[in-house]
C-alpha cells in the first residue's frame, strides 16, 4: 500500500491511498472461511459448502467490505502519525475515478481532507482580562427572602376578591334575556383568576366582589386573543370558541388568597433543612453564600467568554478550506440541504476557531480530564437545577444518585466533558492572566451579558 499526502495550500488536503491485492487478500480470505462455517447451503452439511461456491456468492462482498474497513483505519492512522490536525471527516475526492471493486485487485482512491489553519496561541501574565465580582447586597439577599416565603407559601381563604386572588364559582350560559340558557354550558367548581383578564371593563366587573355573588361576564370579550384560556375555562373544544359569544354567570362559591410564608423556623428548616439555620440574620447569611458562590459561577462563565474574546483577536482573522468545509457540513446536514449550509457556516467557522483556540490553551496548560472531573461537572449541573426551583437543602447522596444517572443516560456527557474543561481551564488561567477585578450590582452583570 502506498499513502502520499497534498497540502500545497495548507488548509486543503488531497490523501492518495492505493491498495494492492496483498494488502487485503489474507483477511478476505479468512472473511470467507467465517462465512464458510456458518453457511447453510441446500444441498450440503453446515459449514461443507465448497468454497468455490462460497466465494462466487461472498467474494465481491468481503473484498468490498475488506477494502473500506482497511482504507478507513489507514486514513486515520496517518493523519495520526503525521500530526495532521483534520477538521471533520474525510470526504471522496472529485477526482475520483470510478473503481471495479467485484473484478479489480489494485486500487487507487482519493480524499479530500480540511486541515485546521496554522495559529499559535498562549496567554501569560502580560495578557490582561476583565473578570466581575457580582455584589452580593442587601437588596439581593432580600429578593431571595422573599422568593423563598413566595414558594413555601399557601391559599387562604377569604370572603372578598382582591387583585391576585382565585376565584371558584359555577359557570352558568346565559340566552340573550339574561336567564340560564337550558340546554347550555355548565361548570361547576370553575377556576378563574380575573387578574389574568386582558380587557379591563370584563376585569372590572369582579372588583370588590364577595363569597356568594353572581358575576355576569362574557369569556369570550375577556380573552380576546386567548381560545385556548377560554376552551379551559368552559370545557370545550378549542375549535368551538369562535362560536361562543354568550355572556354567563359566575356565582363565587370560594375566595382563595395567596399568603407567603412568614420568615420563621419552619421556613428556615424546608430551605436548608433541621436545625441548620437559627434565626433570621443567619438565614440571610446562609443565603447570600449561595449567592456567592452561584454567583461566582457566573463571573467565571463571563470570564472564559472574555477569554475567548482576547484569544480571537490576538490569532485574528483565518484562512478556511471554506469549500471543503462546506461540503462536510452538508455531508452531515444532508436533511437540511444547502440554504441551511450557508446561513449557518460562518457561526459554525466562530464556534470552530474557539474549539482550536481552547485545544492549545488546554494542551499548554497540560489540563487532563478524568472521570471524577466529569461526574462532578454533572453534580454541579444538578446543584444548579434543583437551585433553580428553591431545593437548596438536597442531601448529598441524592446529587450522587442522580449525576450517576444522567451519566448512566450518556446523552449529555459530551457537554458535561466541555463543562469540565471549561471548569478546570477557568481556574487555572485566572492564575495565569493578569486579572482586571471589577465589582458590578448583578443588574449591572446581567446588562453585560446581554450585550
Amino acid at each position: 500500500m502506498k499513502i502520499s499526502f497534498e497540502n500545497p495550500d495548507k488548509v486543503n488536503g488531497l490523501m492518495t491511498i492505493a491498495v494492492e491485492e496483498a494488502d487485503y487478500k489474507e483477511n478476505v480470505e479468512k472473511t470467507l472461511k467465517d462465512y464458510r462455517k456458518k453457511a447453510n447451503m441446500p444441498g450440503f452439511r453446515p459449514g461443507q459448502a465448497p468454497m468455490g461456491l462460497i466465494k462466487r456468492q461472498y467474494g465481491a462482498a468481503a473484498r468490498m467490505d475488506e477494502i473500506n474497513k482497511l482504507v478507513g483505519k489507514e486514513i486515520y492512522k496517518y493523519v495520526q502519525d503525521n500530526n495532521i490536525q483534520m477538521l471533520g471527516e474525510p470526504l471522496p475526492s472529485e477526482k475520483q475515478e470510478p473503481q471495479d471493486l467485484e473484478n479489480g485487485t489494485e486500487f487507487t482512491f482519493y480524499f479530500d481532507i480540511a486541515v485546521a489553519p496554522e495559529m499559535k496561541v498562549s496567554l501569560t501574565g502580560r495578557d490582561k482580562v476583565d473578570y466581575y465580582n457580582i455584589i452580593v447586597d442587601d437588596k439581593l439577599v432580600d429578593q431571595q427572602v422573599d422568593m423563598f416565603a413566595s414558594r413555601a407559601g399557601s391559599y387562604e381563604k377569604a370572603r372578598t376578591y382582591k387583585d391576585n386572588d382565585m376565584l371558584k364559582g359555577d359557570l352558568r350560559e346565559l340566552d340573550e334575556a339574561g336567564n340560564t340558557k337550558e340546554g347550555g354550558i355548565t361548570v361547576e367548581a370553575a377556576v378563574l383568576m380575573p387578574t389574568y383578564i386582558k380587557v379591563d371593563d370584563q376585569k372590572k366587573l369582579f372588583d370588590g366582589a364577595k363569597l356568594g355573588d353572581i358575576i355576569t361576564f362574557n369569556p369570550r370579550k375577556a380573552y380576546p386573543d386567548n381560545d385556548t384560556e377560554v376552551s379551559s375555562l368552559l370545557k370545550i373544544e378549542r375549535d368551538t370558541v369562535k362560536d361562543m359569544t354568550s355572556d354567563f354567570s359566575f356565582q363565587i362559591t370560594e375566595i382563595q388568597r395567596f399568603a407567603k410564608h412568614a420568615v420563621d423556623q419552619e421556613l428556615f428548616d424546608q430551605t436548608f433543612g433541621e436545625g441548620v439555620v437559627k434565626d433570621e440574620k443567619e438565614f440571610r447569611e446562609k443565603i447570600a453564600e449561595g449567592l456567592k458562590r452561584q454567583l461566582a459561577t457566573d463571573s467565571d462563565f463571563k470570564f472564559i467568554q472574555d477569554v475567548r474574546a482576547h484569544c480571537e483577536k490576538k490569532v485574528g482573522e483565518l484562512t478556511y478550506p471554506d469549500a471543503l468545509l462546506k461540503r462536510i457540513m452538508l455531508s452531515n446536514n444532508k436533511d437540511k440541504g444547502e440554504d441551511y449550509v450557508e446561513k449557518n457556516y460562518a457561526q459554525s467557522i466562530k464556534e470552530l476557531t474557539w474549539h482550536l483556540i481552547k485545544e492549545q490553551l488546554v494542551k499548554a496548560q497540560n489540563i487532563k480530564i478524568e472521570d471524577a472531573d466529569v461526574k462532578e461537572a454533572a453534580k454541579e449541573a444538578a446543584r444548579a437545577q434543583f437551585a433553580q426551583y428553591g431545593m437548596n437543602n438536597v442531601p448529598e447522596d441524592y446529587i450522587e444518585n442522580y449525576a450517576n444517572e444522567v451519566l448512566k443516560k450518556g446523552d449529555s456527557n459530551d457537554a458535561l466533558v466541555d463543562r469540565a474543561i471549561d471548569r478546570k481551564l477557568t481556574a487555572v488561567l485566572k492564575t495565569v492572566v493578569k486579572l482586571n477585578e471589577k465589582e458590578v450590582s448583578l443588574e449591572d452583570f446581567n446588562k453585560l451579558m446581554s450585550e
